[in-house]
């Protein structure tokens, strides 16, 4: 094929091959593939040389259609990425995302599913605990720890430390992969090391005592982890102990809002939660800040009051 004919999405592919392939993380080079995907789907045929203002503006327009605007914007950034290169190879002469219009549908107020505190206790209550290790352990792992579900699954003998009372989080685990494998964690501040309390800590230094120290705890040899299996035996612990049914994920913001509801510092939240800021932290759970906030200014009315 002439290089005047060569089509965008083909060039975008070849793009990410050359400087995206083992250069980032497995999941955020599936987020470049997932592009690549929709590329071919909205613009098969489009060439390179025929990336026009108009001719963008219409692909942005067909992709906002079904995605909220962030996620249009993201589209959009990872497109002019590969965009500015064609520029620099003079194979088109105009910026064709100049001025570029980035629609998206309305955002969707997503609430936040956790329990509450004395909902969290008789879920707890319902795991069977027993002398093996198993998926009731990662639950109550999580619930106790505010971990993701790929740094849970990431987890070796190795990242306890017992004596201390503490848990090293320094990897995940890919098992988005069809091999699975150790991966970095989401961000530099995701690297952390939180404490346990004496009784998670007593449970699995008896558990892992025998494991080999840099396997992972919760991921049995051979076999793929799915995110869907925790997430319904985790259903099923739900609707035995009569709580609303959450996630895994749903776990993390659980501990989160416990410690918030608690009046734990935003920045212990945050480091570890491993946010990079706590910002993040605030963004997330403003709804919980706000209820401690008011609950704050109740205790203050009612000091001052007797002075």
């Amino acid at each position: 094929m002439k290089r005047n004919e060569q089509l965008f999405q083909t060039y975008f592919k070849k793009w990410i091959e050359t400087y995206k392939h083992n250069y980032v993380t497995p999941v955020t080079y599936r987020k470049w593939e997932n592009t690549e995907r929709m590329l071919k789907l909205l613009a098969p045929q489009l060439k390179v040389t025929q990336l026009t203002r108009r001719s963008y503006q219409q692909l942005l327009s067909q992709y906002a259609e079904t995605h909220e605007h962030q996620t249009c914007m993201d589209f959009h950034h990872q497109l002019k990425c590969v965009i500015q290169d064609i520029l620099d190879e003079g194979m088109i002469k105009r910026d064709p995302t100049l001025r570029a219009v980035i629609g998206g549908t309305r955002h969707r107020e997503h609430k936040i599913k956790f329990l509450q505190p004395e909902e969290l206790e008789k879920l707890l209550q319902d795991l069977n605990l027993g002398k093996e290790l198993d998926y009731d352990y990662m639950i109550l792992l999580l619930a106790k720890t505010g971990l993701r579900f790929a740094e849970a699954l990431g987890l070796t003998p190795a990242d306890f430390d017992f004596d201390s009372l503490t848990l090293r989080v320094n990897k995940t685990w890919d098992y988005k992969s069809a091999t699975g494998k150790f991966a970095p964690t989401k961000n530099k501040s995701s690297v952390r090391t939180i404490a346990l309390d004496y009784k998670t800590a007593a449970k699995f230094a008896m558990l892992i005592q025998n494991l080999p120290k840099d396997k992972p705890i919760f991921v049995p040899d051979g076999k793929r982890i799915y995110n869907e299996t925790i997430n319904d035996i985790l259903k099923r612990h739900c609707e035995n102990a009569g709580v609303p049914v959450i996630s895994a994920h749903g776990l993390r913001h659980t501990h989160a809002s416990l410690l918030i509801g608690k009046g734990i510092n935003l920045q212990a939240v945050a480091k570890r939660l491993g946010h990079s800021s706590s910002l993040t932290t605030q963004k997330v759970y403003i709804h919980l800040l706000k209820d401690t906030e008011t609950s704050a200014d109740a205790r203050i009315g009612q000091l001052m009051a007797a002075l």
